[in-house]
Parts: structure tokens; sequence; C-alpha cells
């Protein structure tokens, strides 16, 4: 009897390391994992102020890069985006029995998201407290290792790619010359920025054809005629966009998602930093994979697909901005009509028209509504850690919308620029998921 009773301890024993040995490999298939990478690149980004396109390109990239090694491990669900990106060529194909494809999706992410930032130390930190973690659960040294080798692999692969798309060669280009006309944008108060990425245009897409693909209608002829559609246009934002007696104040607040709110007190400047638009939606499509059920490598999906559909509409987006090169409604409302006007958000630093939230807002709707449903019912949270309180929303459209309102309601977008801007949005939106092939 005494002998039955040490053996069976002894199999309990062997089963319970057992399992506690494998469980790292559970660990690995929790989509958590992933959204916290995801996170934790989006508080870097807010933490080195990346504007809001240079923070679609970050997003890009990795998430790519992990997408194309899920491609790899479920052929039978996904399609490499390979032939499908422009300049974008297969990855290394892995041979090593020893590699954990979910674990080397995630190493990819992380290493080509940590050569796009700045605070480098950040990512590299969460990178070893992460795999300290899995390891202590399990993980072998060697599995790591090969891994972690061909995650590098992969890295090497998708930056040598991101190499070739412009961003590099637009830094030294020239800023932009103010023009002395006052149809034409000009810095706004109190930081009075120069204006951002004026030669964003020139980055390669990874879809669309070209930053010209979809030309928005042209603005709005430029009147300070009192009859003018231009001047009703104004009036409406001096009428519902100010800091005082606003109606939409907690709509326009929550989809501010301005990175770098100046605030000036006396000789005092600081600065308050938040998401970008796009760090939102990364966000949204976050909170809706996790409700969805999503598996880990459907995670890495939506957020890809999401990613690439941001990217390309910042590109639209500013390719316009700096065409038209609209000037802000505070500008004028100062100058023309009320020299003691504030509006209730800050004003960016780059041209009126179109709308960046309108155009990659819905965009981004439309990417999740092909993904997930279009009556996919959801509670944005994204801006809780903010202070501001959670909204709901029935659709992702609906989400959209609002976002785009939104900017009405702060003071800082005409009409045309919020309605031209979802148009603009749908072009990409749906040229995009008409032309990419990620599912089988």
């Amino acid at each position: 009897m005494r002998i039955k009773t040490i053996y069976f301890c002894l199999i309990l024993n062997i089963t319970t390391a057992c399992l506690e040995n494998n469980a790292y490999q559970e660990k690995l298939k929790d989509p958590a994992l992933y959204n916290a990478a995801l996170k934790q690149l989006t508080d870097v980004i807010v933490h080195d102020i990346f504007s809001p396109p240079v923070a679609s390109r970050v997003y890009a990239y990795p998430n790519i890069a992990a997408y194309e090694i899920m491609a790899q491990e479920y052929p039978e669900k996904f399609n490499s985006l390979s032939g499908q990106l422009n300049d974008f060529k297969l990855i290394p194909k892995n041979e090593d029995s020893r590699v954990n494809m979910h674990l080397a999706a995630l190493h990819a992410f992380l290493k080509v998201g940590t050569e796009l930032i700045f605070s480098e130390n950040k990512m590299q930190v969460f990178q070893d407290q992460t795999y300290q973690a899995l390891k202590a659960d399990g993980l072998s040294i060697q599995v790591l290792k090969s891994s972690m080798s061909y995650g590098d692999r992969v890295a090497t692969h998708i930056l040598k790619w991101a190499d070739g798309d412009y961003y590099k060669q637009t830094r030294t280009d020239a800023k932009y010359t103010i023009r002395s006309q006052p149809e034409y944008w000009k810095p706004t108060p109190p930081a009075y920025m120069q204006g951002i990425e004026p030669h964003w245009n020139k980055i390669r897409t990874m879809v669309l054809d070209s930053a010209q693909q979809y030309i928005p209608k042209p603005p709005l002829t430029f009147s300070m005629d009192e009859n003018s559609l231009f001047y009703k246009e104004l009036m409406e934002v001096y009428r519902f966009g100010g800091q005082t007696e606003n109606q939409g104040e907690d709509i326009a607040k929550f989809w501010d998602c301005n990175p770098y709110v100046s605030h000036h007190r006396g000789h005092v400047m600081f600065a308050t930093k938040k998401i970008t638009p796009g760090g939102h939606w990364m966000g949204i499509s976050a909170i809706a994979t996790r409700q969805a059920g999503s598996t880990y490598a459907e995670t890495i999906h939506a957020h890809t697909r999401v990613a690439i559909t941001l990217f390309d509409a910042f590109i639209s987006c500013w390719d316009e901005k700096w065409r038209s090169v609209v000037v802000r409604p505070e500008t004028l409302i100062n100058e023309y009509i009320d020299e003691g006007w504030v509006p209730l958000l800050q004003t960016p630093p780059f041209p009126e028209y179109t709308s960046g939230h309108s155009v990659i807002s819905r965009a981004a709707a439309l990417t999740l509504t092909e993904l997930l449903g279009e009556n996919f019912s959801f509670e944005d949270t994204s801006e809780m850690e903010y202070g501001l309180p959670s909204r709901s929303f029935d659709s992702f459209l609906e989400a959209s919308e609002e976002a785009a309102l939104s900017r009405l309601y702060g003071g800082i977008h005409y009409r045309m620029a919020i309605d031209n801007g979802l148009d603009q949005g749908d072009f990409v939106g749906n040229y995009i998921n008409s032309a990419l092939t990620t599912r089988k």
C-alpha cells in the first residue's frame, strides 16, 4: 500500500511539473500578451511625443512583422501580405522546429517597434520582464533563443523594407514657408509651432497606389463675405466650438487625441501628452478583439489591418492638407470676429482641410466593420487613463461619426473638412478592404 501511495505521488508530481513547465505555452496563446506589448508601444509613443502621422508608421511595421509570422504559422487561415503591400516581399521561412511562432511574432513586434521609437529602454524593460515571466512558467532557454533568433530575422527583413519608405529623407526636407494671404494656414497659439510633416505625401503608401489616388473635393472658396458659404461655416465653428457654453464638450474632449497640448502659466510652459488619433483606434481594436474573443493570431491580424489602414489614411489626408493649406478657424475668428475667442480644444499645428480624425476614424471603422461586423456594440475605455469616462457605441461607424463631429465641437475644424474627410476615409477604408486578401 505504501509503495502504491509513493508511486501515485510520484506520478502526480511529474504530471504537475509537466503542467507547470507548459504554462508558458498557454500564456503565449493568450492575446492579452500581445495586447500588452501593443499598449507598451502606445505608452512609448505618448512619452516620445510622436505626431499622428509618424505614430501611424510606428504602429504599422511592428504589427506587419508579427502578422507575417502568424500567416506562416496558420497558412490555412491567413494570407501573407507579400505582393499585396507596395514593395513588400515574403519574409524568411522558419526552418527551426524549436521556434515557438507565437513568441517569435511577439519578439519581431518588439524588435521592430524598438527600432522606430526614441525610448528604446522602455521597450527593452518590457521585453526583459515578459521573457523572465515566461521562463518562470517553463519556457526553455533554447526555445527562447531560437524564437528570438527567428523574430530578429523577420524584424531585419521588415526594417529593411521600412527603410525604403522615404521617411528618413523627409527628416531633412525644408520646413513649410508661411504664406501671408489670409486664406492660408498660419501657426496658432499658444505655442505657434511649425507645421508638422509638410512632406508626408512623399512617404510610400502600403496599399494605395500613391498619396494622390484619392483627391477630395476642393475646400470652399475663402471669403469673409457674411453671405458666403465659407463665412457661414466659420461662424458655425464660432458658435459651437468655443470654450464657453459648449454643448459638445464631452465628445470633443473624448476624441481630442492631441499628443502635445501646450500650457502657458506666466513664464512657465508645460505640456500634456496623450494618445494620437491612430493610437485611439488601435486601442479600440484591442477592446473589440478582446470582446469578440479573438485568438492570438486573429488579434494580430486585426491590429495589422487597422494599422495599415491608418498608415495610408494619414498619407492621403496629409497630401490634401499641404496641397490646400487651409487656414484654421481660430486664426480667422481672432483676427476678424472676436480676438478673445479660444477654441475648446487646442488647435494642432498643421493645415485644416481635410480633418485628419474624420479621415482616419472612418477608414479604421470600415476596417473593423469588415473584420468584426456592422452592429458590433462596444464600450470605448481608451481615454479613461487620461481622466475621461468611457463612451458606448453601437457600431464602429457610429464611433467614427462622433469622432468626426468632435472636431466641430472642439473648435478646430469647419464642417466641410469633417464631411469631406469622412468621404476621404470612406474611399481609403473601402479600397483597402477590397484590395487586401488577408483571410482564407
